[in-house]
Order: structure tokens, then sequence, then C-alpha cells
């Protein structure tokens, strides 16, 4: 008897729905193309009918996963959104993430909720700070990475000089699938290295549809490309000579990496990236639970909150939480355990996400990700079950490193003050730290990157009606300390203790590093646990 048949039912039935996930994300440097990618991708599942860039010629659809008013206009991708579609007979969860290194916390919530990543690399540049950071996390967090080299039709690098690039600066061993004739700038095609099949595209007007695909046989090819074919050729060989050839666990295990070439913007080799996150990219697998038990996918519903983002429907103003399913099947309806509180959480409204669209959501799979409105007293990290109680280790906040007092600039909006900032602390858009010496009137904003104030700013005035102030303070390192430490810690020059308002922690900042060396010095005894830093995400 095979262990399928062993299974219930029920459970039989989940594990052949999770199977038939598949949840990723696209990683990589700002300007390589993420956005585009993202709904190329989406265009060949037939998803949409129609992509445009971000600055698209007038009339076309802005980015579909780029919602906010601040990403279209300028260009990046701020927020996090999910696009869900199927692909033959695979549905696939594409949970986009900022491409802006201000916003690598919230990447970093993103891939904590994800099985696989596509590395997008600019085929000009490479492997680029960003991307390194990224793909740091995904080895950290034991994320199998397939890579997709952009933008060859344009000119750029060699193809053998990007694939030892890999492996010589990140360690993965590259094993490319296709392979590109014609240099970077005079993209001809692709070879499919299994089988040898040649594809020609032809781009279509302004790359808003699917380019067409042409597949020619090896002696028509070696006739019309003449240099570029032979070259192709011989490069294939040496590929076929060191043994560049995909071994799939050790791509499950992180240490290789499957390469396509290809040109996000005229849809050039994305159908065949598609295939291989089909093909290639893992499903839901058991994941570890907080005392390192894995939780099978077929154990009764588990899920984890990775994402809360309001906004996203101007019509509704409301509140969503973006939960990944970890086990279990999911039925609207159903009563969930808020592991955190005890209580229970009703899902009459689930829905799920295509960017800012949303649609009924009646049932969930392993991998699926569902949106909750409204759920009051969610936050990044939070579990939800039924049945079997379970707790999924914490996404941690990263160490922010720019500090900067709040205050509106109406004092007669000061409830809407006081509503928008608390909003987008609970969605992780900022950390807000307050005092008893500076008040609730002028909470302390934390973040990553100088753009998590813009965003804030921004939000504040549009969405709340309640403009802000801010003023930049000298601090930029702060430690997690305790009661018995906050005492001697407020009282040293060039240090300030606040409360996390989110988990309630005590944060002490610091003017430097030189500063919180001398407290240590001075006070050995006293708590100061370093958080999370983005370098250190690895």
């Amino acid at each position: 008897m095979t262990s399928a048949e062993t299974l219930s039912a029920p459970a039989t039935d989940i594990a052949r729905e999770a199977a038939r996930r598949r949840t990723f994300a696209v990683i990589s440097h700002p300007d390589a193309g993420k956005s585009t990618l993202t709904e190329a991708l989406a265009l060949h599942a037939a998803a949409i009918e129609e992509a445009g860039a971000v600055h698209g010629k007038a009339g076309r659809k802005g980015v579909a996963s780029d919602w906010m008013e601040m990403e279209r206009s300028r260009g990046i991708s701020i927020t996090s959104s999910v696009l869900r579609f199927e692909f033959d007979d695979v549905l696939l969860n594409l949970l986009d993430t900022p491409g802006h290194a201000d916003f690598s916390e919230d990447t970093y919530r993103v891939l904590a909720a994800v099985d696989a990543a596509i590395m997008l690399l600019d085929s000009a540049k490479g492997l680029e700070a960003q991307t390194l950071k990224l793909f740091d996390v995904c080895r950290h967090r034991g994320i199998p990475v397939i890579t997709f080299v952009n933008k060859w039709d344009r000119p750029g690098r060699e193809p053998l000089e990007l694939l030892d690039e890999v492996e010589q600066r990140i360690g993965l061993r590259p094993a490319p699938l296709n392979w590109p004739v014609g240099v970077a700038g005079d993209f001809r095609g692709l070879v499919d290295r299994a089988s040898g099949r040649f594809t020609r595209y032809t781009r279509t007007p302004g790359g808003a549809r699917r380019a067409e695909a042409e597949v020619v046989d090896a002696d028509r090819a070696a006739a019309e490309e003449g240099p570029a074919w032979t070259a192709a050729v011989e490069e294939l060989a040496l590929l076929d000579e060191i043994g560049a050839d995909l071994d799939l666990a050790a791509f499950h295990a992180g240490t290789c990496t499957p390469v396509l070439f290809g040109a996000a913007l005229p849809n050039f080799g994305v159908r065949e990236l598609l295939a291989t996150v089909r093909d290639l990219a893992p499903p839901p697998a058991p994941r570890p639970d907080g005392s390192g038990e894995e939780r099978p996918v077929t154990a009764p519903f588990a899920g984890q909150v990775f994402k809360v983002q309001a906004g996203m429907d101007r019509a509704h103003r409301d509140r969503l939480a973006f939960i990944r399913v970890c086990s279990g099947r999911f039925e609207r309806g159903m009563s969930l355990v808020h592991q955190r509180t005890g209580r229970p959480l009703a899902t009459k409204y689930a829905q799920t996400m295509f960017g800012r669209d949303r649609s009924t959501l009646d049932v969930a799979y392993p991998g699926d990700v569902i949106g909750l409105p409204n759920t009051v007293g969610l936050t990044v990290g939070d579990t939800l079950y039924v049945k079997t109680p379970v707790v999924f280790p914490p996404i941690p906040p990263f160490a922010p490193e720019l500090f900067a007092v709040a205050r509106a600039k109406d004092n007669g909006r000061a409830k809407q003050f006081r509503r928008g900032i608390e909003q987008l602390d609970g969605e992780g858009v900022v950390q807000v730290l307050r005092s008893d010496v500076r008040g609730d009137q002028a909470p302390v904003l934390a973040a990553v990157g100088a753009l998590q104030f813009e965003v804030v700013a921004h939000r504040m005035a549009e969405e709340f009606g309640a403009a802000i102030d801010l003023t930049r303070l000298d601090y930029t390192t702060a430690r997690i300390t305790d009661a018995e430490s906050a005492g001697p810690l407020g009282s040293r020059s060039g240090v300030e203790v606040f409360t996390r308002s989110l988990d309630g922690s005590l944060i002490a900042v610091f003017t430097d590093k030189w500063r919180l060396n001398a407290v240590r010095r001075e006070f050995p005894d006293l708590t100061l646990t370093p958080m999370l830093a983005a370098e250190e995400a690895s």
C-alpha cells in the first residue's frame, strides 16, 4: 500500500492539492526588470491580456502588481502583493516583493512565505548589491533559486562570464537549461539544452502581448544564423564537457541553480521560465513550528500572517492580512484561533488577491495566500489554526538605522494622526516607538531606509488626511533591552529608551556604535540584545 493510500480521503485531497501549488517570489536589484517580469509571467499564464510597463504608453495599464500611486509614478515596487493564477495544471502564487533596498524588511517577510525564488539578473550588470542581500536571505531560509538572465535583447556581458560570476560570488553551481543564440543586444533566439530545439521570437508592438515563437530545426538554424549559431553550438559543447547539468537534489538543497536566458519586456523566453517554475520549483512542504517539529501539510489548518496592508482598495478603505496556508484545508466561514490571543477569528469574508483586485475565496490549500479584511489585532508573524494548537516561529523585525519624530501639521487632525500612525505601525511600514518623555503626540518612527519615511508621509496625507512633519534624530543603532536596564540607559547622554508599540519590547537607541560600546563598558551587566540587521539576514 502506498503512503497516499494510507491517508484519509481529506488528507489525500490536501496532499494532492498541495502538490500542484508553487509559491514563489522574484528577487532582484532595482531596475533589473522585476515588475516587468512579474507581468510577463502573468501574461504568459493568460492571467492578463496585455502587459504594460510602469512608464508605458498612454492608455496602457500600469503593472498589475504595483497598485500604490507612488509605485506607478516612480516605477518601483514599494509594497508586497500577490498574483494568483494557473498555468497548465499548476496553481501559481507569485508574491511580488519591494524592489528597493529601503524596503528589504518587507521583502524578508515575504520570503518567509515562499517555497522558491526567481533571481533576476540584468545581462549587463550581473549580480548587484540588492540581489546579493536577497539571495543571502534565500540561503538563510533554504529557498531554492531559479536564475533568469534578463534583457538579452540589449547589449550586455558574455553568458559564460555571467555563469562564472554566479558560481564564484554566491557559490551556486549554475546549470543552464537553455542558451542564447547571438550575443546580448543581438538576440536571435534560445536553444533548449535537453531537446536541442531552437526557438526564434518575434516582438509584438510594444511588447504588450506574448511574443510569437517559431521552432526552427538545427540545419535551418545553422544556415540562417551563421556564426551566431556556430558560437552557440561551441558553447553548448563546453557546457556538456564541464558537466553543467541540473542536479535536482542540489537545486532543492540550495547549492545549484537552473539558469535561463531571455528578455521580459518583449516577452522572450518567459514561457520557458514559467514552465521551469511549474516543473522544478518545489511544492509546499512540512514547515517547522516553534519547537522545531515539522507540521505536515496534511495536518489540520494552520497559517501564518506575513503581511498586513491597508489602502489597496480606495472603495473599501479596509485593512487586509495576508496569510500563507502552511497546512490543511481552509474553508471560508470556518472559525480560526488566533494563537497569540486565543480568540476566535471569523473568516466569512476571506479573499484571494490579484494585485489590488480581490475576489471571494472559498477554499485554500498549503501554499495559497488568504486575504482576511478588517482583522483587528492581527500582526506580522501571528499564527492561526484550527483544532491542533501550533505556533510558527516569529518573523523578526530588522534593526532600524534611521529615526524621526512625527508630528501632525494640523493639531485639529490629532484623531486622524493617531489612527494613521497606529495603522501603519500594524502593517509594518515603519516601527513606531513611544516614550513618556516625548508623549503620544510625538511618536518616533524607526526605519531601515529613508524611503519608508516618504511612504509614511505620503500615506498619512493621502489616506488619513493628516499631513505630518518629520524631524530626524541622530540615533543610528538599536538594541533590545529590559525594564531593569532601562533606568541606567536612559540616564546616559546619546541614549534613549522607547517602547515599541507593536509588541511592547523595550528598545534602546544610541547615537552610534561607539556610544553603545562605551555604555557596555560602563554597565557590562545591562541587557543589550542585537536585533536582526539587513546584512545579517544571511
